[in-house]
């Protein structure tokens, strides 16, 4: 296992970027990148995989949201992709190598690999592989975590000089209807932790007294904390986390 690099603890965390429609910075843009680099955050990325086998840094699994175009990412190319304009600016949608390239060890780099599998199960692969290919050479602090245990565990079979953490939450099936009631109560108990060579985790902000939590931060495991919106969910966060993913405000 490989620690978190104690960088990831030193700033709050800017959620897909320094993003901000209104000002034209689109979620997970390199001008969402730039404007958080500026500003000494850390950022927080998302990956989903092209048709191609690329690395792109995008959180929706389809199009629409974020772009004019419509259907699933995973049916595009990276050329097509890299030429697909965000929402609300000039830019296109970047790979991860574009991105890496971008940040270039200014700040903290937290990468979450997006599930592939549709159930949180075990048909993952080729996206843990494009990630750590595109890492190989990166010099910066960077860590990866996904909800997806399976999904850390192919990539740190690949990537052991990587620290690695998992994306964790009480799985409800009000916020997880997709997901098996068996699926979500295992998920909940973060019982993959040490299978998978976790070295942190990042929780629902406004779950943060679950007893998991707190039975991982006796251990001495960094907690982090996803998405804080507010200065009053920050501190109250902050009581029992050990930082902050934010967006919406200026953290």
């Amino acid at each position: 296992m490989t620690n978190l690099p104690a960088s990831f603890l030193a700033r709050p965390i800017a959620h897909r970027g320094l993003h901000c429609a209104a000002d034209g910075r689109a979620e997970n843009s390199p001008a969402a990148l730039n404007a958080a680099i500026a500003a000494d955050y850390g950022i927080e990325i998302d990956v989903q995989l092209s048709s191609d086998a690329t690395a792109m840094v995008f959180h929706d699994y389809h199009l629409g949201r974020l772009t004019s175009q419509t259907g699933a990412l995973a049916l595009h190319s990276a050329q097509a992709l890299s030429e697909i304009i965000l929402t609300g600016g000039q830019e296109t949608i970047p790979s991860l190598e574009q991105t890496l390239a971008l940040v270039a060890g200014r700040v903290p780099l937290l990468i979450e690999i997006k599930d592939q599998d549709g159930n949180m199960g075990g048909d993952v692969g080729p996206l843990e592989e494009a990630v750590a290919a595109a890492l190989k050479s990166y010099d910066g602090d960077v860590a990866v975590m996904s909800f997806n245990p399976n999904a850390i565990a192919v990539f740190a079979a690949l990537s052991p000089e990587t620290p690695v953490g998992l994306v964790t939450d009480r799985f409800t099936a009000t916020d997880w209807p997709t997901l098996s009631s068996n699926t979500r109560e295992h998920l909940s108990e973060v019982s993959d932790f040490d299978r998978v060579g976790a070295c942190f985790i990042s929780h629902n902000h406004a779950q943060l007294d679950d007893q998991v939590v707190t039975d991982l931060k006796t251990q001495g495991v960094p907690i982090l904390c996803w998405t804080v919106q507010s200065r009053a969910d920050a501190v109250k966060a902050q009581t029992i986390a050990d930082n902050i993913t934010f967006d919406g405000y200026l953290a």
